[in-house]
């Protein structure tokens, strides 16, 4: 789905899903005081509906709510175009938190949350997907080719079905080939974050694998460099 015609002012849209009334008049609150505009849903089905008339800039999503989760929501958003979508959720526990990067969401915060920072994750996480990608012939190794200024991937010929994350981690391993990074280096250089669970970084990695290797229990591109970080080694695949 192609995004709908910016608002008259260019600023960016934020769909805010969340039951508690309260929360998402906070949080509208802030966003709308750094200059976002914002709408808000208290539901799944009417998340989804927003999201359809107005297709939103980032979808900012409570992971509990009535009748459809946010798990669910964020799989159909998905499934119909690239949003980034940062979960909220009141359970603190990892299993949760891995569950909403598993399908997609590209940052998560934890209730009770500060607005502020939640501000700046939605600045960050907007700021990123608007890099324009670097100019350059397609990338091509082991297999895979690359089209960053087209945002298209294919593993042998067959176009890859990629978040807008897993794409840019993917293009960040194909540049730098042979070369360690730990998770805080690709935190800082494919997310932008100087701060953040490393989780998501683990997570990503793990679903970026499930797509390009033909085991990914046994992955042979992505090697993990235990201590280290992680290291693409296209010369594993010859």
């Amino acid at each position: 789905m192609q995004n709908a015609p910016r608002d008259p002012a260019g600023t960016q849209r934020v769909l805010v899903v969340d039951d508690d009334p309260t929360v998402a008049e906070v949080v509208t609150g802030y966003l709308e005081r750094a200059g976002f505009t914002v709408a808000v849903a208290a539901d799944g089905p009417g998340a989804l509906d927003a999201a359809r008339r107005n297709w939103p800039d980032l979808v900012v999503l409570d992971l509990m709510l009535p009748g459809m989760d946010g798990l669910q929501v964020c799989r159909t958003l998905r499934a119909t175009g690239p949003v980034p979508v940062i979960m909220l959720t009141a359970r603190s526990g990892e299993e949760e938190r891995i569950l909403g990067l598993e399908v997609g969401a590209d940052d998560y915060v934890t209730k009770p949350f500060s607005p502020r920072e939640l501000v700046l994750r939605v600045a960050s996480v907007l700021r990123r997907a608007a890099v324009a990608p670097q100019p350059g012939p397609p990338l091509r190794s082991s297999g895979l080719e690359v089209d960053a200024a087209a945002r298209r991937a294919a593993k042998d010929g067959v176009e890859l079905a990629l978040t807008l994350r897993e794409f840019d981690l993917l293009v960040h391993f194909l540049r730098h080939p042979g070369q360690v990074r730990s998770r805080e280096e690709l935190m800082q250089e494919v997310w932008g974050w100087e701060f953040g669970d490393l989780s998501t970084v683990t997570v990503h990695v793990r679903r970026l694998r499930s797509k390009i290797e033909d085991d990914p229990a046994r992955p042979r591109l992505i090697q993990t460099v235990w201590g280290a970080g992680y290291r693409f080694d296209p010369s594993a695949d010859d």
